[in-house]
């Protein structure tokens, strides 16, 4: 994958070719070679080297210089091989110029000190025993034949370059190890921060081969499992018996797709549920983060239970709204009849004072029932008992007997009501009561808040089989923050003195009855220039026609 940072097989395979500048092995060669090749040449320009045991001996230790530097490049099998050449070079300089006496002697070291400027553990042992054996050579050479003596003039150089160039080794060397030795403090004390944190963390952590069984793990104790005691154990000791076929799965899931979730049983708990976050690894294994889901568990429980106990105490709510609004009206509508009786005088007639109180107990009587009904229809929507009846008109018809019935209160409000309707017939199959009523909410909410002078249009209009009704007035218009809670059961905007006017049940009833039919209702509005409300639903009869619910 592109950008990946890579695994850690890939940079130990990395660090194996690196350049040896890194280890300073690559530095300490050039070094060496160049120590040689100066003293070569002061020495031969001075007169003092002829050709002899001595400039072999120098040339052998540049060559060792030269190859190990070529080799070291190629890793550590580069390397290795380096040392025994240091240590081959080393026994024949020794041997080229008195041996273990000589002035090279010091040049029997020379594969330790290769190995050490390599600042690599594994070449270190070997550097070692290289260096033993060349030492040892050189000693049984000195004992079983008589060895080449270096001129008494050259010794002191010689000397003092061999001197020089190990001790360069063995310097870069330790400089190099104190370096590694450091770096692996600093990553031991990162180790141990981590796995502090590991183990502080709520979660336990742990490392799986693919069949579940855990391989490591830190974190938390689930289960009566301490995460060292569940090292080697398989994850399903920490889940019960009916749910291991899911753990099973999840295991197969994350194999297959790289992660799953699952959420199970606890072993042993009644009460307790695990959840399982899997993740698969590029090596091969899965790594899993095991919760305690108790807490969640009892909170989703308990809120499930208060949802149901909110959800029937609302339904008993409706259900009570209901069963009043039904009884206040039988009452009512006894007040309303005996009040029109005394307004029209049908038993004589009636001081002016006595029929001016009956003309106002029926409109406060009128008032009041329409506030019942509007009750009475929300409540039965919310309690979903509420049924259409459902027949076939002109729904221009419906409209139209509205614009009479409001005629009178827009003419006293001073407000222009006019009805835009096609000369064709709209075949409504509807409630026509609830058409009337979402006409009637629509125009009785423009006029109260467009003021006198201004105009209350209603459109009507087919679409398909799609009845549209726009009310739109020029009244003083609705705030954007309003208009989303505009058409909930009970919800207001506006003057105070118009909030008294209603209930703020009028759009919510138009919303609930459009959605009945299987439409809906959309409001636009601008402070200050007006308001239109839109229904649209597919009641009008033919080809495109859809059924609709005759329940809600």
């Amino acid at each position: 994958m592109a950008g990946a940072r890579p695994t850690s097989a890939k940079r130990r395979r990395r660090g194996d070719a690196a350049p040896l500048f890194a280890h300073g092995g690559l530095a300490w060669h050039g070094g060496w070679a160049l120590a040689v090749a100066v003293t070569t040449g002061l020495l031969s320009a001075r007169g003092l080297l002829p050709v002899g045991p001595e400039l072999t001996a120098l040339a052998a230790g540049g060559a060792a210089a030269v190859l190990g530097a070529l080799l070291s490049t190629l890793g550590r099998g580069g390397r290795a091989v380096s040392v025994l050449i240091w240590g081959v070079a080393g026994a024949a300089a020794c041997h080229l110029t008195g041996g273990p006496a000589g002035p090279l002697a010091a040049w029997c070291l020379a594969p330790a000190a290769a190995a050490t400027a390599f600042r690599t553990r594994e070449t270190l042992a070997l550097g070692a025993a290289a260096a033993l054996a060349a030492a040892a050579v050189s000693t049984l050479d000195a004992a079983l034949m008589p060895l080449p003596v270096a001129d008494p003039t050259l010794a002191p150089w010689l000397g003092l370059l061999a001197l020089a160039t190990v001790t360069l080794g063995f310097a870069t060397g330790l400089v190099g190890f104190q370096g590694m030795v450091a770096r692996d403090n600093r990553r031991r004390d990162r180790a141990e921060q981590v796995l502090e944190i590991l183990d502080a963390q709520p979660l336990l952590l742990a490392s799986l081969d693919r069949a579940g069984r855990v391989l490591a793990a830190a974190g938390a104790t689930v289960g009566g499992y301490a995460p060292r005691g569940l090292e080697g154990r398989s994850l399903g000791h920490l889940v019960a018996e009916a749910d291991l076929p899911a753990l099973a799965g999840a295991l197969h899931a994350a194999v297959r797709d790289g992660r799953a979730q699952v959420y199970v049983a606890q072993a042993g708990d009644g009460d307790g549920w695990l959840e399982l976050t899997l993740r698969a690894t590029e090596a091969g294994r899965l790594v899993a983060a095991v919760r305690d889901a108790r807490e969640q568990f009892a909170r989703e429980k308990r809120l499930d239970a208060e949802r149901v106990t909110a959800e029937q105490q609302n339904a008993g709510k409706s259900r009570f709204l209901a069963n009043m609004s039904h009884e206040l009206r039988t009452p009512l509508n006894a007040i309303m009849g005996f009040s029109d009786i005394m307004r029209q005088r049908l038993f004589g007639p009636l001081g002016d004072r006595y029929a001016e109180y009956a003309e106002l107990i029926h409109e406060s009587g009128t008032h009041l029932l329409e506030l019942i009904n509007d009750v009475l229809d929300m409540s039965k929507i919310e309690a979903e008992r509420f049924e259409l009846s459902i027949e076939t008109f002109d729904a221009r018809d419906a409209i139209s007997a509205v614009l009479r019935l409001m005629r009178g209160q827009a003419d006293r409000a001073g407000v222009n009501l006019r009805g835009v309707l096609p000369i064709a017939p709209l075949e409504a199959e509807a409630d026509k009561r609830a058409v009337k009523q979402i006409a009637l909410n629509l125009i009785s909410n423009a006029l109260k808040f467009t003021p006198r002078g201004g105009s209350v249009t209603v459109t009507v209009q087919g679409d398909g089989d799609t009845l549209e009704l726009v009310v739109a007035d020029t009244g003083v218009g609705i705030a954007r923050d309003d208009i989303e809670r505009l058409g909930r059961p009970f919800e207001q905007v506006g003057e105070q003195e118009k909030k008294l006017e209603g209930t703020g049940l009028g759009l919510s009833l138009v919303r609930a009855f459009a959605r009945l039919h299987g439409g809906d209702m959309a409001l636009e509005s601008e402070m200050g220039q007006g308001t239109s409300v839109t229904v649209r639903m597919p009641v009008l009869t033919g080809a495109n026609a859809e059924p609709i619910r005759r329940k809600g």
